[in-house]
């Protein structure tokens, strides 16, 4: 049934592009919904799979109509003034194009006039979303499984969707194969099976699979670049003062071209993310030039490098390639790149040039989506700020090897026992020591108070998997407890300190000298279920990346919501060990190779910067409970607002306290936190300028805080 879909969908497309009536998809798409909000689901499904037609048939027919008059009236010179040569052939273009598209778009193309949006939920594949309950309650099982996988796969963050798939898989009369994307992209298919093929060793099917690739992506670009030369739908709907002749032509031609340069963006970003791939079109003839010279095709692995070359022509390693390649191939060899990318990277030159002639002179804007733009094609007054990025990467290098030098913790007594190279990665580390046998216990203390009057995760107990429970309280929720006499103060108080401890070390072993602030203090238990434990196979938390969104497919880490960006470093410090299972381990970016395990007990701080370098996950909590952690950002903007509540209200409780006739302070509260208090410096003193004053060493207070719903 899915592939009668997808047939069903690809000939309504075709029959769109050829003469006849094609009703605006906007139109089809509001009545659509509009079925569905009414609960009529046969009317919804027709209205909504017509709306997809006539999508697809306006799109092809704006290519197949802009490809036709490009060949039909090219734009060439011609003798008379400039004017008539020029707008000559422009206007006689523009006759061919309302021509064509009248023929093919009944009635009139400004019919098809749709609002942003509306475009815009067909970009995300919305309908899909409607679609897959109108077959649902159709009972066709089948249709719905293609409708929902085709929109869960451009947006794999829809929470209610990935449940809906999972009861898909588990009903039983829904077959695999309908789990099929109805709105597959070609040529990022033949890219991923291209990838696995190659990091696999198969080089004969990496460069069938890349090749295919590459040639789909070109094809990808050209029909992209085609749309741009639409009208120009992006426009407030306002009323303005219109620009003169050739302002408006100006205008609008530098849209294009800014257009045109953003089409690289648009095939090199998979559907569901919003990053592009870098380096898209030059990173295929990067692998195929290796995969050849594999093969030993050493003059196809030539021309890929000649080709890679016209990117990135000082590239030293690429240039020893060629040479070797010239020297296997020997002397006379003619090695030449491929016409297809000689004629991609002069058009892209050619419109960098315009386009940054107008960012010089005619005010416009202009973000270049690609890294292998030349400098001396940039305008001499936006070459010093291209210059200073370029510092400023270098920099954070330099930074990132003076981190290496590690200073001395802040606090006695405290071990490494585990670095990144004995963890097998990179900004990893764990310290043993950080907290008392008695500090572990009072804290414990507070994880009862968790399971009385915690929260769970986004109010749900059992976050990541139904055979544990999650508890988890926060520094104003510890804080208010104690205020309510639910908990004592010192234990309370005790939270924030340990969790200061933690964010001292880490900042003075991983961020000397940079300040790093709070994003998030959450005491997490997580409590296995009794009776939930047999036949159990999966885990505690998955792996995952804490400020980017883990594609192990595509190896890459995408950097943006709903990931908490943000976040620049992690802390896991454990209270206790009673339990069995709930070990941390990090992984290679397949989330599946395991690189390091770390096993709990108390006192114990795990440490790792929160990116793609280091993947992680959690065992299953078989027995038991488990309790630790701690996000920690550079950012002040991202500071966490909840902390600064917090210690806000215990400076008050302090101030409280010495107030004649208040009530003493606990005696604990000093004996028992001796262990969180700095030690003396080792080194010489700062000069007097450069000394803190007292009593600044405690938390700034952000000016502006940010509200933010962490979970």
């Amino acid at each position: 049934m899915a592939s009668l879909l997808c047939l069903s969908l690809l000939a309504a497309a075709a029959a769109a592009t050829s003469p006849g009536r094609l009703v605006p998809f906007d139109l089809l798409y509001a009545d659509g919904v509009r079925a569905y909000l009414a609960r009529d689901w046969a009317r919804a499904a027709e209205l909504l799979q017509r709306a997809l037609h006539s999508y697809a048939g306006l799109r092809a027919a704006r290519r197949a109509c802009r490809a036709a008059c490009a060949r039909q009236e090219p734009l060439g010179g011609g003798p008379g003034r400039w004017e008539a040569a020029l707008l000559g052939p422009v206007l006689q273009r523009a006759r061919c194009l309302q021509q064509c598209l009248g023929r093919r778009l009944r009635p009139a193309p400004s019919a098809h006039r749709a609002s942003r949006a509306v475009r815009r939920d067909f970009e995300r594949r919305e309908p899909y979303n409607y679609l897959q309950v109108a077959f649902f309650q159709l009972k066709k099982l089948d249709q719905a499984v293609s409708a929902a996988h085709t929109f869960f796969v451009a947006n794999p963050q829809h929470l209610q969707m990935r449940e809906d798939i999972e009861k898909y898989r588990r009903m039983s009369g829904v077959k695999s194969d309908s789990f099929q994307d109805l709105e597959a992209i070609p040529h990022w298919e033949a890219y991923e099976t291209g990838v696995q093929h190659y990091d696999a060793d198969e080089y004969l099917q990496a460069v069938a699979r890349l090749e295919e690739s590459l040639s789909e992506a070109l094809s990808a670009l050209e029909e992209c670049r085609a749309l741009c030369e639409g009208p120009r739908e992006d426009e407030d709907e306002e009323e303005k003062m219109q620009p003169g002749l050739y302002e408006a032509i100006a205008a609008h031609y530098i849209q294009v071209l800014k257009c045109r340069q953003q089409c690289v963006l648009e095939i090199a970003t998979k559907p569901g993310r919003i990053s592009a791939t870098e380096d898209f079109i030059p990173s295929h003839l990067d692998l195929l030039q290796f995969a050849y010279s594999q093969v030993g095709n050493q003059t196809l692995a030539a021309e890929c490098a000649a080709s890679y070359l016209l990117f990135y022509p000082t590239d030293e390693p690429m240039l020893e390639k060629m040479k070797q390649y010239r020297t296997e191939l020997g002397g006379d060899a003619a090695v030449t790149a491929r016409q297809s990318i000689q004629h991609y990277v002069q058009r892209s030159l050619m419109e960098k040039k315009l386009i940054y002639y107008a960012v010089e002179h005619l005010g416009e804007t202009f973000n270049d989506p690609d890294l292998w733009t030349p400098e001396e094609l940039i305008p001499e007054n936006l070459r010093e700020k291209h210059r200073e990025d370029q510092e400023k990467q270098k920099q954070e290098t330099l930074d990132m090897e003076e981190r290496e030098k590690r200073g001395a913790l802040p606090f006695e007594g405290i071990a490494v026992t585990m670095d990144s190279q004995r963890m097998n990665g990179t900004q990893r580390a764990v310290f043993d020591r950080v907290l008392t046998e008695s500090e572990c216990k009072d804290l414990l203390r507070l994880t009862k108070a968790a399971g009385e009057a915690g929260d769970g995760y986004r109010a749900r107990r059992s976050p990541h998997t139904p055979h544990e429970r999650f508890e988890g309280l926060t520094v104003l929720k510890a804080v208010q407890l104690a205020q309510n006499g639910d908990v004592e103060w010192r234990d309370a108080k005790l939270l924030l300190q340990a969790s200061e401890k933690s964010r001292r070390i880490i900042e003075s072993y991983f961020t000397p000298g940079k300040k790093l602030h709070f994003s998030f203090t959450h005491l997490v238990c997580r409590r296995a279920v009794d009776g939930e434990q047999e036949g159990r196979m999966d885990l505690s938390h998955p792996v995952h990346a804490d400020n980017c969104l883990l594609d192990p497919e595509g190896q890459e880490c995408w950097k943006e919501p709903p990931a908490y960006v943000y976040r620049d470093y992690s802390g896991i410090l454990y209270l206790n060990d009673d339990f069995q299972g709930g070990g941390l381990f990090f992984t290679e970016m397949d989330t599946v190779t395991v690189t390091a395990e770390v096993h709990p007990k108390c006192g114990r701080l795990v440490a790792f910067s929160s990116g793609k370098e280091n993947p992680h996950g959690v065992w299953a909590v078989r027995r038991g409970r488990r309790c630790a952690s701690l996000w920690y950002t550079h950012s002040p903007e991202h500071a966490e607002q909840e902390r600064v509540k917090a210690e806000e209200l215990m400076d008050q409780r302090a101030m409280e306290q010495d107030q004649p006739g208040g009530e003493k302070h606990q005696g604990t509260d000093c004996s028992s936190r001796s262990s969180s208090e700095p030690r003396a410096p080792s080194r010489a003193a700062k000069p007097a300028d450069q000394r803190q004053k007292p009593g600044l060493d405690r938390k700034q207070h952000p000016k502006v805080l940010r509200v933010r719903d962490e979970f």
